[in-house]
Order: structure tokens, then sequence, then C-alpha cells
């Protein structure tokens, strides 16, 4: 009965999750193009499986663009003093779906914007007790203002949650 009930609450608990498709028509329109463009500044926390704040953070963004191809340069500048970098290699194809890669992702971000929502996913290598790991993240950006986003990330490692990423990410 227990396995009965457990299988039931997963079952409408997925089928609850929200999809990218749910944005569509919200406002304001997030053009990641447009957003992510010149100078940008974000605050971050990192929070473990039990909702502590593991690390705190800031990240200064430069991206610059070439047509549909566009490069976004994030150094971040941690609590602990510890500094860091990743430079995004991002496509926008024609049917409004996005890739990206980077130094310490594994294969291909791949991602899609509808109406004030952006969803992409991810495999990251981290750093991890003198050694490194891969976990997989679900990044969601929603536009709050034109110049405004929150960014909410579920970091994930063999099927479960095991921390989570928000940002507030402002234009310069």
């Amino acid at each position: 009965m227990k396995h009965v009930l457990l299988g039931s609450l997963l079952l409408l608990l997925c089928a609850c999750s929200a999809s990218i498709e749910d944005y569509e028509g919200t406002e304001p329109k997030f053009d990641f193009r447009t957003f992510f463009d010149g100078e940008l500044v974000a605050y971050g926390i990192v929070q473990d499986y039990s909702g502590m704040v593991t690390r705190r953070f800031k990240v200064d963004m430069q991206a610059t663009w070439q047509g549909n191809l566009g490069t976004i340069d994030e150094q971040f500048y941690y609590q602990n003093g510890e500094v860091g970098e990743r430079i995004w290699k991002i496509t926008l194809k024609d049917d409004g779906t996005l890739t990206g890669e980077a130094g310490d992702v594994i294969g291909t971000a791949k991602g899609i914007t509808h109406g004030n929502a952006f969803n992409w996913q991810y495999t990251l290598e981290i750093p991890y007790d003198g050694d490194t790991m891969e976990v997989d993240l679900d990044d969601w950006m929603y536009l709050v203002t034109e110049s405004r986003l929150i960014n909410r990330t579920s970091i994930v490692k063999l099927g479960m949650e095991v921390g989570e990423i928000t940002l507030v990410i402002e234009k310069r």
C-alpha cells in the first residue's frame, strides 16, 4: 500500500511540473540576445538539498554577438575569495532554440524561450572534495523587467535534486 501511495504521489507531482510552453504569451517577452548583450551583473546563492545556503557569489558578465553567435564571459566572485570563470559560446537557431558550450559543460546545453521564460538543461563538471563530479542542471530564467531576470536552477545527481542555485541578473 505504501508503494502505491508513493507512486501515486510521484505521478501527481510529475504531472504538475511546469512546461516551457506554459509561458507562451507572458510578458515581458524574453529575447535571449537582447537581454544578454553588453555588461550584466548577477548575485546568487547555492543551496544544498536541505535548503541551507552553502555559497554566495557575484558574477560580472560581458556578452557580445556576431549575428546568431554569441559569447558570454562570466567572472565569478565567491564569498570565500575564490574566483572562477566560464565562457559560453551560444548559437541561436531560427526555430527559437539555443545551444551553448563552455569549458566545464559536458556536451551541449540546449534551451528554448516562450513568453517571459527561458529553460535549458546541461551537464556541468564541478569541483568536489579534491576531484570533480558531473551534475545535471535544469536552468529556468524568468524576465521580470526589461533589465532584470530571476534564474532558478535545480542541481540533480543520479536523478535526485541535491541543490539549487538562485540568481538575480541585471543589465548594467
